[in-house]
């Protein structure tokens, strides 16, 4: 089911999970969505991983044939595991944790009927805290990620060419990402946003706003699909912003770069420079025990002493976060917006990305991933930061 290796590192993250479970007086919790079942199995299978407030967990598996291991059990139906539970001599759960906020309402009122409990808690947010926090063994995942990220980057500029669409562009950046081992597929929390890849955004499409709680848009090519390029050719005096995710080790690095067609008007350079001296604040400051929205407002008020507030996180339609936390999926805990309660911790991992779409010209900024460490926050995606001529 799992390698000998990575067996400490999961008996870490059961132990944190339990440890959870107890404080709400849950007596178990079964997993179903992928994104879990990684966290607590290191892969995605179809069936299910019951974890018992106390002891091992046990593996319930579907899909795919052949996986073998301690306590992995081949099943059919759900009806089955609690068969096989009460084989083991194992009391059914009073108190059920289900992820509620991520399956099927029918596979919940299954699930309840398999079970029977006496009560049924939402089992999602404290799954997102425990995963918030991450190891060393998952920051080096993180770390990893960040080097092979950077090193797609480093060579974007030799990809483009005079009178390429934004499309073209794009298609020559994901092959270079694919080639380079990246998944392609990245994770999101919750039905509200979709993307594919990544965006690279060139010049005004950056204004058009997304449905989606990105911190910029794009048009998109479709509208099943609205975000991201639109099949501008950009234009002298203008930038093409490239945001793609990092989806090399299972675990999400979150990069951006500008790059633009010869210079563009000064108003894009000093947003630049103030999306950088933000960054630069930030990577004084933010230190386990500092909150979230400190860190945001902080930023606001060096946003506005510059008079760069309406083009601050998009035009038409302004974001309201600087930054994100990330893992397995691309938005998880902290959230840097004025409203947030998150308090960074030793393991939090986030993508800081302040950015400004100028009218005529197209975003600018800068995106990074941080692991916040005992004494401050550590840049994961290293490579030069200033607006590059292609």
């Amino acid at each position: 089911m799992f390698t000998e290796e990575i067996l400490p590192e999961l008996n870490n993250r059961w132990k944190a999970i339990q440890k959870e479970m107890a404080k709400k007086g849950a007596d178990a919790c079964l997993i179903a969505g992928n994104v879990n079942l990684f966290y607590v199995a290191d892969r995605v299978y179809s069936g299910y991983c019951y974890l018992p407030v106390k002891g091992a967990p046990c593996f319930f598996v579907k899909r795919p044939v052949a996986l073998k291991g301690e306590n992995v059990y081949y099943v059919r139906k759900p009806e089955q595991i609690a068969e096989i539970l009460l084989r083991k001599g194992m009391a059914l759960p009073h108190t059920l944790m289900l992820e509620l906020d991520e399956l099927p309402y029918n596979e919940i009122v299954r699930l309840q009927s398999v079970f029977i409990p006496e009560q049924t808690l939402n089992a999602t947010a404290t799954l997102r805290k425990v995963r918030s926090e991450k190891s060393a063994y998952e920051t080096a995942l993180l770390r990893h990620s960040g080097q092979l990220h950077a090193a797609c980057y480093a060579e974007v500029p030799r990809l483009y060419r005079p009178g390429m669409t934004d499309i073209d562009f794009s298609i020559e950046i994901e092959r270079l990402f694919r080639k380079k081992g990246a998944l392609g597929h990245i994770r999101v929390f919750g039905q509200s946003m979709e993307i594919f890849m990544g965006s690279v955004i060139a010049g005004d499409n950056a204004i058009n706003p997304s449905p989606y709680d990105f911190a910029l848009g794009g048009g998109g090519l479709h509208n099943s699909l609205p975000v991201g390029v639109n099949g501008t050719i950009p234009e002298p005096g203008t930038t093409i912003m490239v945001d793609m995710g990092g989806t090399f080790t299972g675990y999400i690095s979150d990069m951006t770069r500008v790059f633009s067609i010869g210079k563009v008007a000064p108003l894009a350079y000093e947003a630049h420079q103030t999306a950088l001296e933000i960054q630069s604040d930030i990577e004084a400051n933010a230190k386990p025990g500092i909150a979230a929205c400190d860190l945001y407002n902080a930023a606001i008020e060096k946003v506005k002493k510059r008079n760069l507030l309406p083009y601050f996180m998009g035009y038409n339609q302004q974001a309201g976060f600087i930054g994100h936390g990330l893992g397995i999926e691309l938005n998880e805990s902290p959230v840097l917006a004025p409203r947030s309660k998150d308090v960074l911790k030793a393991g939090h991992t986030f993508a800081l990305e302040p950015k400004f779409v100028i009218p005529g010209t197209g975003a600018v900024g800068i995106e990074n991933t941080f692991v916040v460490n005992e004494n401050g926050i550590e840049k994961l995606t290293v490579l030069n930061e200033e607006i590059v001529e292609l």
